[in-house]
């Protein structure tokens, strides 16, 4: 796997030892904006920090440690019982009128290949990379043998009621239907299959 890359010095809100899921996310912006964000926002003081940050280009960022945890989500419980990692990704994009290039929903702009598929009333997406589902599938692999989490998986990205209870990886999608994270351009079957033979 990857080295795993220590970054900055984020404060968690606290700490637990027995984590019950990982929980995928990804960032809605360029990496050197999203990591700004996160040290900046609230004069330092921003709260909603991932454990981990895995670029496009594969490297994996480690923000806070494995039982630290922060109010990425708006119950404690499910804050303090996860792991997050958040992918790199501009998520939903916008055709620009009369231009050959999309906007995220901050107006970043975007050259690349886009993923089309209508999903939660949008259309466009960027595709994350077929190296950053690699490494995050190793990622994951390593945090729940290290945490005991059980080898299981949602497998996809839509609300799943209860989903609170359901130890192993998940996807913020899978919590509310307001997300879009993990978008429909991330390939879950490639990521179950590493998973399963990892």
């Amino acid at each position: 796997m990857n080295h795993i890359i220590k970054y900055s010095d984020f404060k968690s809100v606290g700490e637990e030892i027995n984590k019950k899921q990982i929980i995928l996310i990804h960032s809605g912006r360029y990496i050197n904006d999203y990591l700004a964000s996160l040290k900046f926002r609230y004069n330092g003081e921003y709260n909603k920090i991932p454990n981990y940050v895995v670029t496009r280009e594969g490297d994996i960022l480690q923000l806070l440690s494995d039982k630290e945890y922060s109010k990425i989500f708006h119950s404690d419980e499910v804050n303090q019982n996860s792991i997050t990692i958040c992918l790199e990704n501009l998520g939903w994009l916008t055709k620009e009128p009369l231009t050959n290039h999309y906007v995220n929903w901050i107006g970043d702009i975007y050259n690349g290949d886009v993923f089309e598929r209508k999903w939660r009333d949008y259309y466009f997406w960027q595709p994350y990379t077929d190296r950053q589902i690699e490494v995050t599938s190793e990622l994951c692999e390593e945090l729940l043998k290290n945490n005991d989490i059980p080898q299981k998986i949602t497998g996809h990205n839509t609300k799943i009621n209860g989903i609170e209870k359901f130890e192993g990886i998940v996807t913020r999608s899978n919590y509310e239907s307001d997300y879009t994270d993990l978008s429909p351009a991330f390939n879950f079957e490639n990521f179950l299959k590493k998973i399963e033979n990892e």
